[in-house]
């Protein structure tokens, strides 16, 4: 059943609309004198027809974000909960994640993200440090945050990560996956592209564009992807179980059942025993 006061096609509908405007909030904090990095927090508001809504999706921000939230106060016809981020590196993109990431766990509570806005002091901004020696540091920081479903929080840890070393794959990579569960398929797989430049025989990454480009159509792209990792002399057996499989399934897509078919067999004579069902269903 559709959520009543924000529905998948509302989401959908203002996914685009939620771009533009993280776009233009930046362009007045650049105005106002923020420069990349500036450690700054934001503010923001949720509204929703529901108070019950909006005190859940306060309970699970306290939960997992560093965020500051204030009771839930109605207005007009509508509640609103207001709250406060702790202090984020603010670029164009880590704005963008941020206000997406806030925008998706609104829907998740039925309620959506009504204005934000960031405050620092130009006169005395602050940054954070980008020494060499904490690239390690960033992208612990990252894991920690996306553990702990902070998903914005694990971007903007992996791209400090990558202005600190930008030779860093495993940072794309990392930071290709949350980029992908914020609905920017495009951008994950530009970062997905950089890691295996960096590191060409990157079976994860190769696995995951692949898997990439299966959803949004390039068969033939991701079939190459899958073959690369079966190609590799030193890849984990679970890294040749999951290019079978989703050989398997591309080949499927392609409405190609017997190539399907040998390729779900061979990754189900590796060990992967998921790909039974695969089997049971088409194989008969």
């Amino acid at each position: 059943m559709e959520n009543k006061f924000i529905t998948w096609k509302n989401f959908v509908d203002g996914f685009g609309k939620e771009m533009v405007s993280a776009e233009d909030v930046f362009k007045n904090m650049v105005k106002s004198g923020v420069k990349d990095h500036c450690l700054t927090k934001m503010d923001f508001t949720f509204i929703s027809d529901s108070k019950e809504n909006l005190i859940r999706l306060s309970e699970f921000l306290k939960s997992h974000y560093p965020y500051t939230l204030r009771e839930v106060k109605k207005y007009g016809t509508l509640w609103e909960i207001n709250g406060e981020t702790n202090e984020i590196p603010i670029t164009k993109d880590n704005l963008l994640y941020w206000s997406l990431d806030m925008y998706k766990r609104g829907y998740e509570f039925d309620s959506t993200l009504d204005a934000y806005g960031g405050f620092f002091d130009p006169k005395e901004p602050k940054f954070p440090d980008l020494d060499a020696s904490k690239a390690e540091y960033y992208f612990d920081k990252g894991l920690e945050c996306y553990n702990n479903a902070d998903l914005s929080g694990s971007i903007f840890n992996w791209s400090l990560t990558i202005a600190v070393d930008a030779k860093d794959p495993n940072a794309y990579y990392s930071r290709a996956i949350v980029k992908n569960e914020l609905h920017t398929w495009k951008s994950a797989l530009e970062d997905y592209d950089k890691a295996l430049e960096i590191a060409p025989k990157f079976a994860s990454a190769l696995i995951n564009r692949g898997g990439l480009k299966d959803e949004n159509g390039d068969y033939q792209g991701a079939i190459l992807d899958y073959q690369k990792v079966l190609q590799l002399d030193d890849s984990d057996i679970e890294d040749k179980q999951q290019a079978y499989f989703n050989l398997g399934n591309t080949k499927l897509n392609l409405k190609d059942k017997n190539a399907a078919c040998e390729n779900w067999k061979k990754a189900l004579e590796l060990g992967a025993k998921y790909a039974k069902d695969k089997i049971d269903e088409h194989c008969k």
